[in-house]
């Protein structure tokens, strides 16, 4: 049973600026939630049960969001705002999340690595925060459903657009069975004739304890940062990782469009909106 995940939020949106100067780019909203949250109930949905979040100066709005809050819950335990506590009460309720501090940006490997006494000798998820994914069945379940299978680290994978795979990483794939591939190398952001595949990695992975060995190990690479792409290349090719290509509609929340995109769409599935933000819409397209 895997019951443990770290979401590494220490980045500083930097392709989301302006607005990620005062506001974390973890708690930009989709529609009325921030897009962390999202993230959160993924791992709940999966059975996930204690949650890492790794961030850094200047993010504690992420910690606020999931904290009780007092001054608020007994503002809202009034008649008529039962259905609103709850909602307050529940995001504090989720799962046993933790926070932890990266005091320097010195990469996704090392934000993974300082995750070590919290996973211990575990497997865990690692869910990216900029990818929030909605579908039937979480993604971080497919990736566990895929490790209780086969017994390996994997990774949630795609494949790209031929033009847009040099901003990704390339993945050498051979396929298992039905979704599942055997992944056996990878390069991060391949220049034009380097790529193994189109397949990459987005937005989930599912690591072992054989990962840390590995980081401790990694000298900083691309942006002089350790990457965690780096270490999992050497599991790759040590035939220790599978990829499962995942079911489910991706969103980029580090990328504008993708944060207008995120909003249109799941504002027009919301249950209290969406049929009034739909005729909204139809009317305003007719005027373009």
């Amino acid at each position: 049973m895997i019951r443990k995940a770290v979401i590494p939020a220490a980045g500083f949106g930097t392709r989301v600026l302006p607005m990620t100067k005062a506001v974390p780019k973890e708690m930009l909203p989709i529609v009325d939630k921030p897009s962390i949250q999202y993230i959160v109930e993924e791992c709940v949905r999966s059975g996930i049960t204690d949650i890492l979040i790794i961030t850094s100066r200047g993010k504690e709005a992420i910690e606020n969001h999931f904290d009780k809050s007092p001054e608020l819950e007994t503002a809202l335990n009034k008649p008529g705002k039962e259905s609103l506590l709850e909602q307050v009460q529940g995001i504090s309720r989720m799962a046993n999340i933790y926070f932890l501090r990266q005091k320097e940006a010195k990469g996704l490997g090392h934000a993974i690595l300082c995750a070590k006494e919290f996973t211990g000798d575990e497997p865990f998820v690692v869910l990216y925060p900029d990818d929030v994914i909605f579908g039937e069945k979480p993604v971080a379940l497919q990736l566990i459903e895929a490790y209780n299978q086969y017994g390996k680290a994997c990774v949630g994978i795609k494949q790209v657009a031929a033009d847009a795979i040099s901003k990704y990483s390339s993945l050498k794939v051979d396929n298992i069975d039905g979704n599942v591939y055997s992944v056996t190398d990878m390069i991060e952001k391949p220049k034009k004739g380097e790529e193994f595949s189109l397949y990459s990695i987005l937005g989930r992975c599912l690591l072992t304890k054989d990962i840390y060995d590995i980081l401790e190990q990694t000298k900083p690479g691309a942006g002089g940062e350790i990457q965690l792409t780096d270490a999992m290349a050497v599991m790759a090719r040590e035939g220790k990782m599978n990829g499962v290509d995942f079911i489910g509609k991706r969103y980029d929340m580090g990328n504008k469009l993708g944060v207008l995109m995120a909003n249109v769409e799941q504002g027009l599935r919301h249950e209290e909106i969406g049929a009034d933000f739909a005729r909204y819409l139809k009317d305003f397209v007719q005027k373009l």
